[in-house]
């Protein structure tokens, strides 16, 4: 009796870490992705943000005349910047999660300061939890201002 009880306990540790996972504010959580992916995009890293992305993810931003569909494609458009972004800081100002059961949407905007010049955006971001995890499986960035053409 003892053994079948000690391999049904074995059974359960990978279902209870997956609990743990999932019991966690998922806004907290979220929000705690972003800003990582965000240092480290800062710091001239985009793989924060590869590390974020589901398989199926989609992306928009104002330099696209499409939307960008899957991690790959995702990953060899912005592999390119790596090591030639540098922000000096960032505000994420006013960020929000509603979570819809497994998707949350996050929203918030993005001040980037570079020296001494400022770009604010728009972000939209929708993850969707994944195994234990959140995932990102939507991005769409646009200007808050777009720039004024000469």
């Amino acid at each position: 009796m003892k053994k079948s009880f000690a391999a049904v306990l074995l059974a359960l540790i990978p279902l209870l870490s997956l609990v743990g996972c999932t019991s966690q504010d998922p806004a907290q959580v979220i929000i705690s992705k972003e800003r990582e992916a965000l240092d480290r995009w800062g710091n001239g890293d985009p793989f924060g943000y590869i590390n974020l992305a589901d398989t199926s993810m989609t992306y928009f931003d104002p330099s696209l005349e499409k939307r960008i569909d899957g991690k790959k494609a995702f990953e060899e458009y912005i592999a390119p910047v790596k090591g030639k972004i540098s922000i000096d800081k960032y505000e994420m100002v006013n960020p929000k999660v509603q979570t819809h059961g497994e998707v949350a949407v996050l929203t918030y905007n993005l001040i980037d300061y570079v020296k001494g010049d400022t770009s604010r955006w728009n972000s939209t971001e929708i993850y969707r939890l994944v195994q234990g995890d959140w995932k990102l499986i939507h991005s769409h960035w646009s200007f808050i201002r777009p720039p004024m053409k000469p």
